[in-house]
């Protein structure tokens, strides 16, 4: 006799369905709907010894729902109950190619589905990571979300300064970094300096006192005078008026205290993942620093729940995708399924790597062989050819850390 209790998981509630194949019939024991809660969570696990066999729990399973199917995720971790989270596409396409078990779309039913899905298809159990992976995952996501908020905030302001003082953006070499910020907070407006009557020299020691960095005074004198040039040539919108003004210094202040607070995630994620071997592996690759690093480490989490390279691909969303009809054949492309903060984080890693390969002493296999590639290609685009040096980077992280060993140039040549 197999046993098999699928969940459908929603934001408050979740539908279970118990189904019992006796070896002749397949037939629904019991189906109920419970609460996501301490009572509800409760009920499931009662379900739960109600149809052990001895001692053996029946197969557990349900769609991964993001936030809401976490909290059951760590009630059945915590009580030592072994389950299986499925993909909701894969669950999705799985159910279809069975056709005849999902006739209608609803929320029992769906509980329903993925029960006897489960004692049809046999999948196997998920693999449960270390705590310490998912701490890394959530620190990461908060940072991803403090990212999305900077990329917001440098728009807005971009878009204030065009009304209160646009040249600005043009005094120094980057509209980026904190020192620039406090720059657009203490001169928002070409009339504050104009107005202030404030000798060049005493320009310049405000402007060094900016940054925590040393600033040489013949750096400082440079910028004073491109400040000054600005402020006698600029054409402002508005008036110095506070009500104008205001929002440019809030949006200054903001984005310093943005990337005030993403570096502290970072230290963070570096503090959790200090005891992780993966996190020394990953910097031992030309290139990669404690940013990159850690935050794909918290992005694969452990990669010995992989089996294969492929499944890494797939799980990036770089696996490649082929069409083909009659007489007609696309160019294959990426699925982009996957997890694209991860990939996104791979494409940079490919670049990173290929600066600094061309300093002395970080020579890198991955390099050589985008290079090659690059020089041999007769396209002048080089996505494509920096997606398949990403599937060889995987490659080679995956096996360095199968083996515990850092990267060397030597050995990795060797292998090509």
């Amino acid at each position: 006799m197999r046993i098999a209790i699928g969940l459908d998981v929603s934001s408050k509630t979740a539908n279970v369905s118990v189904v019992v194949n006796d070896g002749e019939v397949t037939r629904e024991a019991e189906a109920c709907k419970v609460s996501n809660d301490l009572v509800g969570f409760g009920t499931i696990f009662k379900l739960i010894h109600k149809y052990s066999i001895s001692d053996e729990f029946p197969d557990v399973v349900f769609e991964a729902t993001g936030v809401y199917s976490r909290r059951l995720q760590h009630f059945l971790q915590t009580h030592a109950v072994a389950y299986t989270q499925l993909n909701p596409l894969k669950a999705k396409q799985e159910l279809a190619a069975i056709g005849s078990l999902h006739r209608r779309k609803t929320d029992q039913m769906d509980a329903l589905g993925l029960a006897q899905s489960q004692l049809i298809l046999q999948r196997a159990k998920t693999y449960v990571q270390d705590p310490v992976y998912v701490q890394l995952m959530d620190e990461e996501r908060f940072y991803q979300e403090i990212n999305s908020d900077m990329v917001t905030a440098k728009n807005r302001l971009h878009r204030a300064l065009q009304l209160t003082f646009p040249e600005l953006e043009d005094v120094m070499s980057s509209t980026d970094g904190e020192f620039y910020w406090r720059l657009v907070q203490t001169f928002p407006h070409p009339d504050l300096l104009l107005k202030s009557h404030e000798p060049f020299d005493q320009l310049v020691e405000t402007i060094r006192h900016l940054t925590k960095r040393t600033l040489s005074e013949s750096h400082g004198q440079r910028i004073a005078e491109k400040l000054s040039d600005s402020a006698f040539t600029a054409a402002p919108a508005v008036s110095a008026a506070p009500t104008e003004i205001n929002q440019v210094t809030y949006l200054a202040g903001e984005l310093i205290r943005l990337s005030a607070q993403k570096q502290h995630i970072i230290n963070e994620m570096l503090d959790l993942a200090k005891e992780l071997p993966e996190l020394d592996i990953l910097k031992s690759l030309p290139g990669v620093a404690d940013t990159s690093a850690v935050t794909l480490l918290a992005e694969f989490g452990d990669l010995h729940r992989f089996q294969t390279t492929n499944q890494i691909n797939s799980y990036v969303g770089i696996d490649l995708r082929h069409y083909e009809s009659g007489n007609y054949e696309a160019a294959d492309h990426i699925s982009k399924r996957g997890n694209p903060y991860a990939r996104k984080i791979l494409f940079k890693m490919i670049g990173t790597m290929d600066s600094v390969a061309k300093l002395p002493n970080h020579p890198n296999h991955i390099v050589d062989y985008y290079e090659k590639k690059k020089q041999s290609s007769q396209s002048k685009g080089t996505k494509k050819i920096a997606i398949a040096a990403v599937s060889r980077l995987i490659r080679t992280i995956y096996h360095l850390v199968m083996h515990n060993q850092t990267y060397d140039y030597q050995k990795a040549s060797l292998g090509r």
